[in-house]
């Protein structure tokens, strides 16, 4: 059979298909040129948003061909960044706060109709004997009135530099919520400055990160409802940021200090999660680098983007459930 002539291959257009063949060709070529040049802008701003060939070790210069010890500080570098940022939030925090005078017991708060009220005493007074026992603890104070149960029970207090005496009986069955007495009570703090107060600040974040990884065990244990360990997404922090806000500052906590507090627990939380042993995360990549350190040989860079792009994709699914989840079911604060 002879090929058609051009006559033949004519359509309803009247372009020849050689005609439309080259078109077709341009506007491949025209795609080809401006795909060309989107990789070019994204290659321009990839350093803005990851490092140069992170996951291609044939790249030159890139994180992937580095040493295995500089991928480790540059793995580590973002959650020590958030870490170093809580110290310095909890700094700011127990600057303002002040530094606990342990042998000394301040009343914080008085309920309302309880033995203290009705006593006289009120928040900020100082205990200083409790039936002529000196009190130097808020331990003290406690095992005092836990014996004195039922009966008259002397308490000494400093109000406004004068002291002073109170009688009043501890109750033996206090209402729900409420001490024998009635009271909140703490420690008087006195003002530290921020070199005081940062080592205070490590100490804070430690304790904080040691709280956070000890979540899971106590939940399993029972002494932490599922509902006070549950993640939250960004409509839960909103809310709680509202949340913290909006509270009144309280006796020992001055104005502003809980927002504080809320945004040290974020970073903390940014910086713990981030360094847990799971792909695609930075704890998950540092994990890939151990090996090339303790023994020489490097997990071939194929499977590690391969673990990391399965893992980074359940957890997209993780953080749509757990943002889906601050709609269906609210986070809910204790008053």
């Amino acid at each position: 059979m002879s090929e058609p002539n051009d006559r033949q291959r004519r359509n309803g257009d009247g372009k020849s298909w050689a005609q439309w063949k080259q078109e077709i060709s341009e506007a491949i070529e025209e795609l080809d040129r401006a795909c060309a040049k989107a990789r070019q802008t994204i290659y321009q701003l990839r350093p803005l948003v990851r490092p140069k060939g992170e996951n291609d070790p044939d790249v030159p210069g890139g994180l992937a061909a580095a040493s295995p010890w500089v991928r480790l500080a540059v793995l580590a570098a973002g959650p020590l960044a958030n870490l170093l940022v809580g110290v310095l939030l909890y700094t700011i925090i127990l600057s303002r706060i002040g530094a606990p005078i342990r042998d000394q017991v301040q009343i914080i708060e008085v309920a309302p109709n309880s033995p203290a009220q009705q006593a006289g005493l009120r928040a900020g007074d100082l205990i200083l004997e409790v039936n002529g026992q000196e009190i130097n603890s808020t331990d003290d104070l406690q095992s005092t009135i836990h014996d004195s149960l039922g009966e008259a029970t002397t308490i000494t207090f400093q109000r406004d530099g004068q002291v002073q005496e109170a009688v009043l009986t501890p109750r033996e069955n206090p209402p729900e919520g409420e001490g024998a007495i009635g009271i909140v009570m703490s420690n008087p703090t006195r003002p530290i400055s921020l070199v005081e107060a940062l080592p205070r600040g490590v100490l804070g974040v430690f304790q904080h990160s040691r709280q956070i990884l000890s979540f899971p065990v106590q939940m399993i244990q029972g002494d932490v409802s599922p509902e006070e360990g549950r993640f939250v997404g960004f409509k839960g922090m909103f809310d709680i940021y509202q949340e913290v806000r909006q509270s009144e500052p309280g006796p020992i906590v001055p104005s502003g200090v809980q927002v504080l507090g809320f945004f040290a627990t974020i970073t903390i939380s940014l910086g713990i999660l981030n360094l847990l042993p799971i792909p695609a995360l930075d704890g998950g990549r540092i994990l890939f680098v151990l090996p090339e350190i303790v023994i020489g040989r490097r997990i071939p860079q194929e499977y590690e983007n391969v673990i990391n792009l399965v893992s980074f994709a359940l957890l997209l699914v993780l953080l749509l459930y757990i943002n889906l989840q601050d709609f269906v079911n609210p986070i809910e604060l204790p008053r």
